[in-house]
């Protein structure tokens, strides 16, 4: 089964006060690290860029990644899941699913990612998602059924709004710390007292 990934990356980091992508987790900078996460899986990777673009993309040069700008980032992350599945379904018109994942949550695995993979091939339902902290989020696999429906989600909101409408038809997997994500400054705090 063809399955690619989506890396969304393009955001400006506006409450954290400075590029998340950046901030290093054991030295490495967050988007490389969620970058060699996704290649691990060794489904094909495109990450979509857009704040910060240039500096950005210099701490994944060297990955396999396919790395696409959204010129349009500053509208939402919406905006980007379709930039990013746009590229894959050019790249591939055999691409039967698409796991949707963020890099700002440090303590994403492998085999997090692989776990979700495996349920593809033995649950039926059309999204296979995160769980943690009373939430169902990305990391989240959604089967070709579903395509549609991440091309049209509005550019404000992301992959969580197609997780909520089809809340019925959601296979979880538990992420242990899954609720960690940078967005602020005391984010950085709770992740230097872990």
């Amino acid at each position: 089964m063809q399955v690619g990934i989506i890396l969304l990356a393009a955001g400006n980091s506006s409450r954290l006060g400075q590029s998340k992508q950046l901030v290093e987790v054991d030295g490495i900078p967050l988007l490389r690290k969620s970058a060699e996460v996704a290649l691990q899986t060794n489904c094909p990777v495109v990450v979509v860029l857009g704040a910060n673009a240039e500096a950005h993309q210099k701490v994944i040069a060297d990955l396999k990644t396919e790395v696409v700008l959204n010129p349009d980032w500053r509208l939402g992350m919406g905006s980007s899941l379709k930039t990013g599945l746009t590229t894959l379904l050019k790249k591939s018109s055999e691409l039967q699913a698409v796991l949707v994942l963020v890099c700002d949550q440090p303590y994403l695995t492998t085999t997090h990612l692989n776990t979700l993979l495996s349920k593809l091939y033995t649950e039926s339902q059309p999204i296979i998602a995160s769980a943690y902290a009373d939430t169902v989020g990305v990391p989240a696999i959604f089967r070709k059924e579903l395509f549609t429906n991440l091309l049209q989600v509005s550019n404000e909101a992301g992959a969580r709004k197609i997780i909520q409408q089809f809340s019925n038809q959601v296979y979880t997997v538990a992420f242990e710390n899954g609720e960690i994500d940078l967005d602020t400054p005391q984010d950085l705090l709770h992740l230097s007292n872990k």
